[in-house]
């Protein structure tokens, strides 16, 4: 892998995980439940994206 490659997976993995943090602090300031839910969709799918890429460079 090269050193370019190897960056754009590690902003990649702390982008995702900062949309997954994101993501929790909204929801967890957010009176709406149906809003709630969406917000903690979102942080799952961000969740599953991290791990993905994670798994893929880890295989």
């Amino acid at each position: 892998m090269t050193p370019k490659e190897l960056q754009y997976i590690e902003d990649v993995l702390g982008n995702e995980q900062q949309m997954q943090t994101a993501c929790n602090n909204l929801a967890s300031q957010v009176q709406d439940a149906k809003l709630k839910t969406f917000i903690q969709d979102l942080s799952d799918k961000h969740r599953k994206c991290f791990d993905t890429f994670y798994n893929l460079i880890n295989s």
